[in-house]
């Protein structure tokens, strides 16, 4: 089981010592390390806008924590030394929460993503679907072979609907673009994700988005083997200048400072808070060097369209990998479908389990 880094424990060990009042304590958690470059990081970022945004606080976070009985173990101990908000920030981490906070009706959980709440759980996240949507349609005019990659932790909704519309978004520009999602079984697993892109350009694809934790070791792998990739989760195009296609990054920083002045202001209330890249919390990345203007144009326009409600990723017709019709021609997704798709949809090879 992995254990919280020295640097951590630090932190911890400071938040006790700290004469910070109670209600001005905000805890973190992470399934990861808090400087890998993609998710994690950008969770961290937010922490650290918090502090700037609303000097009276005082944060502690906790990196490395599975999600398992340790987070609950973890949440606890935040508790005990007085932390009255916790961000849970990890998929895996909602059951663990809606059990804590039942125990500790004084304290104010918020859990990154899901559809669970109680009275005093919430959830918070930033749909990055048009993101990546977007980053399908620069991958479908990029792709010389039409063969797109994708890697992703774990076979999860979340995960689901961000390689479902990178597949849209391409096909929107080449009907006959295919996608190979692999799932890697974690969100960290560098020597997986090394193999997996190896595999992707032998095989001749030479467009591969991801949603891991860091997007470091495929930026690496695909600059060694000359193909593209779109970034996820935090802007590193100056990491892989030759292979750097764009991406779709976090901006959660507002979203958790809202959430906190509501509830030290007692008007918040247990709900499901969603941003996108309308609201800004989600950032369509810089373009690599290699992006005709031309459609760096297309991809900004039509990024406007979707902005303004003129346009939907998610209305039909959508069919999944069978050619079963899922969203028949006019109609839309409703957020709750989005948030349990279990599916793929056509022109995806990968297993849904």
């Amino acid at each position: 089981m992995r254990k919280p880094t020295l640097l951590t424990a630090l932190a911890f060990a400071a938040a006790l010592a700290s004469p910070v009042l109670a209600e001005d304590k905000v805890g973190f958690i992470y399934v990861g390390p808090a400087a890998d470059a993609g998710y994690n990081q950008s969770m961290d970022d937010g922490r650290k806008f918090v502090e700037k945004a609303l000097p009276g606080i005082t944060t502690t976070a906790f990196e490395l924590i599975p999600e398992t009985a340790e987070v609950e173990r973890v949440m606890e101990r935040l508790i005990s030394s007085g932390h009255k908000i916790i961000f849970a920030t990890s998929y895996g981490y909602l059951d663990y929460a809606i059990k804590v906070g039942e125990k500790h009706p004084d304290v104010t959980i918020l859990h990154a993503g899901g559809l669970k709440t109680s009275k005093n759980v919430g959830t918070y996240w930033a749909d990055s679907d048009a993101g990546m949507y977007l980053a399908g349609v620069a991958a479908g005019h990029l792709s010389k072979t039409g063969k797109l990659g994708f890697q992703g932790g774990f076979q999860i909704p979340q995960l689901m609907r961000s390689v479902n519309a990178f597949t849209l978004g391409a096909q929107s520009v080449n009907p006959k673009a295919v996608t190979t999602v692999v799932w890697n079984g974690g969100w960290w697993e560098p020597q997986k994700e090394t193999e997996a892109t190896n595999a992707f350009a032998d095989a001749g694809i030479d467009v591969i988005a991801e949603q891991v934790d860091s997007p470091i070791t495929i930026a690496q792998v695909a600059e060694k083997r000359s193909i593209l990739m779109i970034g996820k989760d935090l802007d590193i195009h100056d990491r892989a200048p030759k292979s750097w296609l764009t991406g779709v990054s976090w901006n959660w920083g507002p979203m958790m400072v809202e959430q906190i002045k509501q509830i030290k202001a007692g008007t918040w209330k247990a709900s499901h808070v969603r941003g996108d890249l309308a609201s800004g919390n989600v950032v369509l990345d810089p373009f690599g060097a290699m992006v005709p203007a031309a459609v760096k144009e297309g991809v900004l326009k039509l990024k406007d369209d979707i902005n303004a409600g003129k346009k939907s990723i998610w209305e039909g017709p959508i069919a999944k990998q069978d050619g079963t019709v899922v969203v028949a021609a006019g109609q839309k997704l409703t957020m709750e479908q989005v948030e349990t798709m279990d599916y793929l949809v056509k022109g995806i090879t990968g297993a849904t389990k």
